[in-house]
This record gives structure tokens, C-alpha cells and sequence, in this order.
């Protein structure tokens, strides 16, 4: 199947659901000229991509019939299963005609890895091949296709894969077999969470001891405190906006996600069920579609505190340029059969 995307002619692809980062990604598929079909609830989202030179499909069916990628990005596995499986569905149209190679349903929602290796069995009982590829890094790096991408799934589909998934991605890792690249995404969720949570105590607390926050902010900046999300959602916190372009709601669903293999496998966690309870609260307290990093007003409304600097950005850009990706090796040690 290696050979279904690459040679003169490129894919034709279906993008289902443009929202904060799936609208980016495509934007990435269509700047460099992918011959795209888009789908979505909300017209407004799909204007700018027909003005442009996108088309749109009446239903999942018909798009996957005039594709050779399917492409969902949605945010829930309730609603991948409905465009898949619904009346008029995606799966309708990997069934119909006969295609030189296999289509191939591309995952790219963070999602449960049951689920999809379940709607996986489907597509490939349609005759399809099924691959998820969740993205990790930030709506500006999607931006400018210089997000991460994990993929799970056979190794012929990700070659398949690969020449949109370095259009839309930097650095790309195969995880393994469908499935894995689901789970690694929303570790690293949490993992993000876990630290967005620490960093509001941190500024909290820095602010309390009558520290200034902007030499708080570089002080972990240059730390062995540092992190991605210290320097990024630490400054949309420090200016007020709190603009990540990320919600409650996803976090919630996301460290839920998580805490859903962890009992799956008996892990007994500690930090886990916090983090659930804190952002459960937050969103009960703010709203599901309240930013995520507004989860520090849970402290500024216990203290009185308002915990905001001078001299930071109202929301991230990226400012490095768009660069063809290419595939992360995973080290291994040579001597390993």
C-alpha cells in the first residue's frame, strides 16, 4: 500500500471536522496544494476553505467515495462513531466502487484506543485501511504544520501516510500497531495537565511571597523547571487571556481518558484522581468551554489574587517556518532481536 500516496499524483482527501486544530491541519493539506473535501457542522468553518479552493460533500458517504484519505478530527469518540457509522456514514462510502488501493481512515481526534481499533475492524472490513494519528504541541504549531504527530497502525500504512503527515506535521513517530498512538497522546495529555496545574500553584504561589512574575516567569524559564507548557500557556496565563485554544471540557476528557487505562490495568495513581477532580471543578465553576489555563482562577478567587504580568502575549504564534517533516527513529539498542 506504500505506494497509494506517493508518484506524481497526490491523494485526494476528505477532512471531517475544522474546528481549533482540525481546521489547521487542513489549512496545512490545502497550502500545499492536497486536492482536499471537507466536512462540518458549522458552514462558517468550511467557508474559507471552498473560497479557497477546497469542495464539499452532501454526506460522509459521498466524501469517502470521492477520496483516497479520510481524515476525522472531532471532539469526542461519540462523534467519530456517528460520522462513521451514522446513516449516509463514512463507512457507506469505503464499501462503494472499486479503488486501485485500499482508502485509508486517518484518526487524528484524541480519542479512546478501544474505540478506535473497534471503528478500525469496521473500515477494514469495508475493504479500508485504518491508521490514528493524534497530534500533540499546540494549536500554533498545527498552524504552521509544525506539530508532532504519533501514528498507530501497519507499517505499509503509515508509508502510505507519511507524505501528508509530514505536510501537516514536523516530527512524525510510528507507535506501533492501531491503537497505540491513542494511548501515548493522552499520556502526554496528562503529563501536560499535570504540569499546567503545577505551574498555576507555582505563579500562585511566587506572586503570595512577593515575588514579580515576570522574573518568576524567567526564573523557570531557565530552570530545570522549564517545560513546553511553561513556555507557552504560562504567558497567555501571565497576560490574562488565558488563550490556548484549548478548552475544560477536552482536558476533562482527556485526563479521563487516561485515568481509563490506568484501571484498566490496575494502576493504583495518586496524582490522577486529582487532576480529574480539580479540572471538574474548573468546569463546573467556569464552564466546559472556558480555557483551560483559566484553571488558575480556582486560586485567584480563594486568594484575591490576580495573577498577571506585564509584557506577555495574548495568545502563542508560532514564529518557526513551515519545513516538509520527516519520521522520528526510536533508538533502540542493536544487539535487540
Amino acid at each position: 500500500m506504500a505506494e497509494v500516496l506517493s508518484g506524481s499524483t497526490r491523494a485526494r482527501v476528505g477532512f471531517i471536522g475544522l474546528g481549533n486544530v482540525g481546521g489547521k491541519l487542513a489549512g496545512s493539506l490545502l497550502r500545499n496544494r492536497f486536492e482536499l473535501v471537507v466536512r462540518d457542522l458549522d458552514t462558517g468553518a468550511m467557508a474559507p476553505f471552498l473560497e479557497a479552493g477546497a469542495s464539499t460533500a452532501g454526506s460522509g458517504a459521498e466524501l469517502a467515495e470521492r477520496c483516497d484519505v479520510v481524515i476525522t478530527c472531532l471532539p469526542s469518540p461519540a462523534a467519530v462513531a456517528s460520522v462513521l457509522e451514522g446513516p449516509d456514514g463514512v463507512l457507506a462510502g469505503f464499501g462503494s466502487g472499486q479503488a486501485p488501493a485500499p482508502k485509508i481512515w486517518a484518526e487524528m481526534s484524541t480519542t479512546d484506543h478501544h474505540e478506535v481499533r473497534r471503528l478500525g475492524a469496521l473500515v477494514e472490513a469495508a475493504g479500508g485501511a485504518a491508521i490514528d494519528c493524534p497530534v500533540s504541541g499546540g494549536c500554533h504549531r498545527a498552524a504552521t504544520g509544525n506539530i508532532s504527530i504519533f501514528a498507530g497502525g501497519e507499517r505499509d500504512t503509515f508509508e502510505a501516510m507519511l507524505p501528508l503527515l509530514v505536510t501537516m506535521g514536523r516530527r512524525i513517530l510510528h507507535t506501533g500497531p492501531l491503537g497505540s498512538a491513542s494511548i501515548l497522546k493522552v499520556v502526554t495529555n496528562y503529563l501536560a495537565t499535570a504540569n499546567l496545574v503545577s505551574l498555576c500553584e507555582a505563579l500562585a504561589t511566587s506572586q503570595a511571597a512577593g515575588m514579580d512574575l515576570a522574573t518568576t516567569y524567567e526564573a523557570i524559564r531557565i530552570s530545570s523547571g522549564n517545560s513546553f507548557v511553561h513556555e507557552t500557556e504560562s504567558q497567555v496565563i501571565l497576560n490574562g487571556s488565558r488563550d490556548i485554544n484549548f478548552t475544560m471540557d477536552l482536558v476533562c476528557k482527556d485526563i479521563g481518558l487516561f485515568a481509563d487505562i490506568a484501571a484498566e490495568h490496575g494502576l493504583p495513581l495518586e496524582l490522577s484522581p486529582v487532576l480529574v477532580d480539580v479540572f471538574a471543578d474548573g468546569a463546573a465553576r467556569y464552564g466546559d468551554r472556558e480555557w483551560s489555563p483559566n484553571i488558575i482562577r480556582r486560586l485567584e478567587d480563594a486568594t484575591g489574587q490576580s495573577v498577571t504580568a506585564a509584557g506577555f502575549p495574548a495568545e502563542i504564534v508560532d514564529d518557526k517556518p513551515e519545513v516538509l517533516g520527516a519520521e522520528v527513529v526510536v533508538r533502540r539498542d542493536p544487539r535487540s532481536p
